[in-house]
């Protein structure tokens, strides 16, 4: 039977703020790459909606009892990939289900959350994580990163790893720990230097000298920064931008969408997408300091974790802050497996907030 309360308590602010990014999504889509991207994402955009409304319709808490479960299929589903994923630019990261193919890294996202979720509001009695306390965190979050690495999708296997250890600083870790965990960055950065491909290390190269390859690694962030930059206070208009008109802006509808946003509507505009995003990861931060348990509020703050540093490394990206790594722009770029993943996620944010009321 429907419970009114769910309605009641239904957080109208955090779907707003959806229905606002999408839009504009949309409206940039059609810019970028047409009439017939705007289509298919559309539909990706009601699909997730849909996913998005079912994911309120029972207690997250069941997540918790499921929590390997879930980890463990999106594990097979990374294995798959190696076996029998679809190859395209170079990487296996897709598998091809009937007409659709699915990404599984973007669901690795969500599954890490509600993993480390589960082990964090089940190990509550440490006051203070030392490190020989979160070796378990460390092997979760290590297997995916790892199979994912393998595709190859450096961004991706990054951007699980920033999640999780997002999640981890968050529980209180002994300062005396986190001096030894940063004493290890350096040569874990030099481990993970000479274990990528070519390619990817001419794109560390170019980061810091773009000019010194402008017609091949360095051509994408040049682009982009032109894109960017001339789009000064106000943009050039709607349809109106020259680099991308022009396509001189590559992967313009993907991981450079941003570039586009910005070139059309400039600083004024590219500002208000941004507070949009700002708006949705406070919000999260606020479900998650509201949740009335510890598994509730662990899961915001992992779900918010994962729009934040999309968010984040893109843009910086896109204006030559950070090494083009292939990180699209969560909610905004074309995609439909980061569109289906990230409304599940919001779907539980949701479900957190409605369930927060319920427990009084």
């Amino acid at each position: 039977m429907f419970d009114r309360r769910l309605l009641q308590n239904f957080d109208w602010i955090l779907l707003c703020l959806l229905i606002l990014i999408s839009a504009a999504s949309l409206t940039n889509l059609y810019s970028a790459g047409g009439t017939q991207i705007v289509v298919k994402q559309a539909y990706w955009y009601l699909i997730g909606f849909g996913l998005l409304m079912i994911m309120t319709t029972f207690d997250y808490h069941a997540l918790e009892r499921l929590a390997w479960h879930i980890y463990l299929f999106t594990i097979i589903l990374l294995v798959l990939v190696m076996v029998i994923g679809v190859i395209s630019k170079g990487g296996q990261r897709w598998l091809k289900l009937g007409f659709i193919n699915i990404q599984p890294s973007e669901l690795a996202k969500l599954s890490i959350v509600i993993i480390l979720s589960r082990f964090f509001s089940t190990h509550g009695e440490y006051p203070d994580y030392r490190l020989r306390d979160l070796w378990q965190p460390f092997l979760l979050m290590l297997l995916p990163c790892l199979l994912i690495k393998m595709q190859p999708d450096l961004g991706s296997a990054l951007i699980l790893a920033i999640i999780a250890f997002s999640i981890i600083l968050i529980m209180k870790v002994r300062w005396i720990s986190l001096f030894i965990l940063a004493s290890t960055v350096i040569p874990a950065a030099f481990a993970v230097y000479y274990s990528m491909k070519e390619y990817q290390k001419k794109r560390i190269y170019t980061f810091f000298n773009p000019e010194s390859d402008p017609l091949g690694a360095g051509y994408h962030i040049i682009q982009s920064k032109i894109a960017v930059g001339s789009g000064l206070l106000t943009g050039k208009g709607f349809l109106k931008g020259t680099q991308t008109r022009l396509h001189f802006l590559p992967e313009q509808h993907t991981d450079f969408a941003f570039s586009v946003w910005s070139e059309e509507w400039g600083f004024i505009g590219s500002s208000i997408l941004l507070v949009l995003y700002i708006l949705l990861v406070l919000r999260g931060i606020s479900i998650a300091k509201n949740s009335k348990d510890k598994f509730g509020s662990t899961l915001a703050i992992g779900i918010t974790a994962i729009i934040f540093w999309q968010m984040v490394i893109n843009v910086g990206m896109t204006i030559g802050l950070f090494p083009v790594v292939g990180i699209p722009l969560v909610l905004f770029s074309y995609g439909g497996s980061s569109v289906l993943a990230t409304m599940l996620g919001m779907g539980l944010l949701m479900n957190i907030s409605i369930r927060r009321f319920m427990f009084q």
